[in-house]
């Protein structure tokens, strides 16, 4: 009995692990560089959606996805009859227009004309009855006419007068008609012109341009298509102007701000950037950061490359830490082994842990400085507190 209960207090023998084949990881002090990591895309920042101008039907695409276009390359070609017709007809209703501001400028010179002689012609006789008044005035003070010849000079030149102001009224006032009958039919003209250029802008616009530099994206439309005003036709984006889209954890998003520096790693060279963006919503566990690219960008650079970003959260002076375990988190308390007697034993130890980053983590207590623990999983000896190392 006594060799029984002897034997039931045992603890049980501690299992043998292959050294090799664990990964182990020694407890630091000084600086650790907190960070987080995603998967994302480039995506560019500035993508412009060329829309069909006016009516149409598509004669010819000229552009494929993935070619350059500059300003002022034609991407689609449309063809609208009735517009190219209404464009005619405008044109011609311009220069009919325009001959008929002539004609009536001419006419009106000359009503003028007509005026001006009428008003000659009475300032004529005015001034030659005039002379008269004068003449019979001197010989009916000598009395050699009678008074009633007096009077009816005097009521010649009273006549003559009024015809002289009204003629002259008259003639002031076709200067006044004829620039508002001018203006009226100039503006008529510049109507018809604005209406010629309107249509004439639409004829152009029937060769659809990129309107800007960039990469075709996408092109959305086929020949012989029929397309109304405002249809898209394609997209072009700017290859130089790009950003990263990445998907972080949302466990891990919580730290990020904006303005933080980050690299991009586009599998052929790393880029700089910073956070551009954070978005408010939550999609599948993860929250997109958009990064904007600040330096130069590496070779192959183009939009929905895939990429791998890593966003520096802040820099940790003067603390323990050590490699990132397999199990755990931040701010957690997990039971990790630690390699005693020259690294035969490991003899699981209580671990707090604290801010972590992509490979590293923060010591709160439970090691010291030098000591080697196990990173690898161990759930599978959840059940010893020891194990032998081979």
């Amino acid at each position: 009995a006594l060799i029984t209960f002897g034997v039931t207090r045992l603890k049980p023998a501690a299992p043998g692990v292959e050294r090799s084949t664990l990964h182990t990881g020694v407890v630091k002090r000084g600086q650790m560089l907190r960070q987080v990591r995603g998967l994302g895309t480039l995506v560019p920042q500035e993508v412009r959606v060329v829309a069909a101008p006016v009516q149409g039907r598509v004669e010819r695409v000229n552009v494929q996805p993935g070619q350059e276009v500059t300003t002022g390359t034609v991407l689609v070609e449309l063809s609208n009859p009735e517009l190219e017709q209404a464009a005619v007809d405008a044109a011609y209703q311009v220069k009919a227009a325009e001959a008929e501001y002539k004609n009536l400028q001419v006419r009106l010179d000359s009503d003028r004309m007509t005026l001006q002689s009428a008003t000659a012609s009475v300032q004529s006789e005015y001034a030659q009855a005039r002379l008269q008044l004068d003449t019979d005035e001197k010989l009916a003070k000598e009395g050699l006419i009678p008074a009633l010849q007096l009077k009816l000079a005097r009521v010649r030149v009273e006549e003559l007068a009024n015809r002289l102001k009204i003629e002259q009224q008259r003639l002031a006032g076709s200067t006044q008609g004829k620039q508002a009958q001018l203006a009226a039919q100039q503006a008529r003209v510049e109507q018809l012109r604005a209406l010629a250029r309107l249509n004439q802008s639409q004829v152009v616009s029937l060769r659809v341009l990129a309107g800007s530099f960039g990469v075709v994206q996408q092109v959305t439309v086929e020949v012989g298509q029929q397309l109304t005003p405002g249809a898209n036709l394609a997209r072009v984006a700017d290859p130089t102007s790009l950003k990263a889209a990445l998907q972080i954890p949302e466990t891990q998003a919580k730290d990020i701000q904006i303005g933080q520096p980050a690299a991009i790693d586009t599998r052929n060279g790393i880029a700089q950037g910073r956070v551009l963006r954070i978005d408010p919503a939550v999609q599948q566990g993860t929250v997109t950061v958009d990064v904007e690219l600040t330096g130069d960008l590496p070779q192959g650079v183009r939009p929905d490359l895939s990429v791998d970003g890593t966003i520096e959260l802040e820099r940790l002076d003067n603390i323990l830490y050590v490699g990132r375990p397999a199990f755990g988190g931040s701010a957690s308390t997990i039971g990790m082994f630690k390699l005693e007697d020259g690294g035969r034993m490991a003899v699981r130890v209580p671990v707090t842990l604290g801010r972590a980053s992509v490979n590293t983590i923060e010591v709160l207590n439970g090691l010291r400085e030098g000591d080697e623990v196990i990173l690898s999983d161990t759930s599978q000896w959840d059940n010893f507190n020891r194990l032998e190392m081979k």
